[in-house]
């Protein structure tokens, strides 16, 4: 009886430990903060996962992953990670590096001696890290509206960079490039003889187990357990969208996962590079990636216990009420996601959401933070949700006044004389044509992308992307003489912030 009394102890003792170890807002709170987030920033559906000391502490789906067959999410439920896949590609080269099969600080043209920026000096100069540092003084997402969903190969995207000329300098100013990382993973391929998808699963997701990654966007929509992505970004219902095309943008991008298969990731993370006890990467090539290269910000925060932003190769990093945090973020067009984790609290959280238009991702992702770092207790969703609700109105709000201006007036030109080809030097062409009493943008460098011009007033035309992400915007044609010389587009901030040019040929 001593004994059996002994035992029934020690158990209920591990139990308190356990329980002592979750914090409160974990154990009792956290999935009714969830359902209440969800409701507040209409979103169908999201995945999460949190791993400390080595176990899964909690991993659950939440909401529908198809809005139209009530299909369910769960733990297998697979979304689009998007820029999450840049750790893979960052610890991949770091790898290599560890090997003796390249240094980070080889010039990219030892790999590709036709390569070329904007600035020769920098040319001359940039190396592998230099691409994974997010420091060649472009503008965040310069570029992407050519290069996101777009017909280009990864070797003319390449080709294009050339192209980009950079507003900051060189290993100075941050400034996030999706392309820059594409070069990077391509040296890959020409050190292995292996594509960039193919040498990340087998080094890396294999090894890890994890059998629902893939690392290519192709074939996304016939996978079983696949969440639909979603915006209401420019309208005040969700709308379905059609899958991102990305594998030319592959090393930056691409990948699909789960949080079960991404929790394999962060634990590995947490371990130095074990997973279940087996050493699947060196701790050198961990510890590399995390090495700060570019500063973003040594500003501290208003409403966050945090005193700077750096970036490592392919991973942001902070304090946190006196942790350092690793973090990434993900978007693509309807899902955006997060992977985080606090070594020194042997703690990891994954978030994957099918909404690409809400912040409830990341105030989820910090209300986490503060149950486990001690942080008192501030409704984060709450915090971030009046920025959110005044944005949006002012885009609905923007949306219906000028759907309300269309029809009202007549163009000063007839129709025929804006049809016609044009071209950006970036972007290439798009051909504008006439039907009916409306005007055509097609757009030559995408797939299957088209915008509607319906003329409202004052020489501005009211454009709506076939593709209800890229958004609806007003439209100026640039008219001399009555003769029309250009036109200048706009798409969602979310894929790049500068307008482009258009010069009628």
């Amino acid at each position: 009886m001593k004994k059996k009394a002994t035992l029934l102890s020690f158990s209920l003792l591990c139990i308190q430990v356990l329980f002592a170890q979750t914090p409160k807002f974990i154990a009792d709170s956290l999935e009714s903060y969830i359902r209440k987030g969800m409701k507040d920033w209409q979103i169908p559906g999201l995945a999460i996962a949190i791993v400390q000391d080595g176990k899964t502490i909690f991993m659950k789906g939440f909401g529908e992953r198809n809005l139209a067959t009530h299909e369910k999410v769960d733990e297998n439920t697979l979304f689009m990670i998007a820029s999450n896949s840049k750790l893979f590609t960052a610890t991949s080269l770091s790898q290599l590096a560890y090997d003796h099969k390249l240094d980070l600080n080889n010039k990219i043209t030892q790999y590709f001696p036709d390569f070329r920026l904007y600035d020769p000096n920098s040319t001359q100069l940039v190396t592998i890290k230099d691409m994974l540092s997010h420091h060649l003084g472009t503008k965040t997402f310069q570029g992407d509206f050519t290069f996101w969903n777009g017909n280009l190969s990864r070797q003319q995207i390449m080709q294009k960079m050339r192209l980009l000329q950079p507003p900051g300098q060189f290993r100075v100013d941050y400034g996030y490039c999706n392309s820059c990382f594409l070069t990077a993973g391509e040296v890959i391929p020409r050190v292995t003889g292996k594509p960039w998808e193919v040498y990340v699963y087998d080094s890396i997701i294999l090894p890890l187990g994890m059998q629902n990654t893939h690392t290519l966007t192709t074939g996304m929509s016939q996978r079983p357990d696949v969440s639909l992505p979603y915006t209401n970004a420019f309208s005040i219902q969700l709308q379905p969208l059609p899958y991102d095309q990305v594998d030319n943008l592959g090393p930056a991008g691409s990948m699909i996962s789960c949080v079960k298969d991404l929790s394999k990731w962060l634990l590995l993370q947490l371990d130095s590079g074990r997973y279940e006890g087996r050493r699947v990467l060196p701790w050198e090539v961990i510890k590399k990636t995390r090495e700060m290269s570019t500063i973003i910000s040594s500003q501290r925060s208003s409403r966050l216990p945090t005193h700077f932003t750096g970036y490592g190769l392919g991973i942001f990093m902070t304090d946190y009420n006196g942790k350092q945090v690793y973090w990434h973020t993900g978007g693509a067009f309807g899902f955006v996601t997060n992977t985080c984790f606090v070594p020194e609290a042997k703690l990891g959280i994954i978030i994957l959401t099918n909404n690409d238009n809400q912040n409830f991702y990341e105030a989820l992702r910090y209300q986490i933070l503060d149950a486990y770092l001690g942080v008192p207790y501030v409704n984060r969703s709450q915090q971030f949700l009046p920025a959110y609700h005044s944005e949006r109105k002012s885009v609905l709000e923007a949306v219906q006044q000028m759907e309300a201006r269309v029809g009202k007036e007549t163009p000063s030109l007839a129709l025929d004389k804006y049809t016609g080809d044009y071209e950006n030097k970036l972007y290439g062409l798009i051909h504008i044509s006439k039907t009916g009493n409306e005007l055509l943008i097609t757009f030559k460098g995408h797939r299957n992308l088209t915008a509607s011009l319906q003329y409202m007033s004052q020489g501005e035309w009211l454009m709506k992307y076939s593709n209800p992400a890229f958004g609806i915007f007003p439209l100026h044609f640039e008219i001399t003489k009555e003769i029309v010389t250009g036109v200048t587009i706009k798409a969602n901030d979310f894929v790049e912030y500068d307008a482009y040019a258009f010069t009628k040929l």
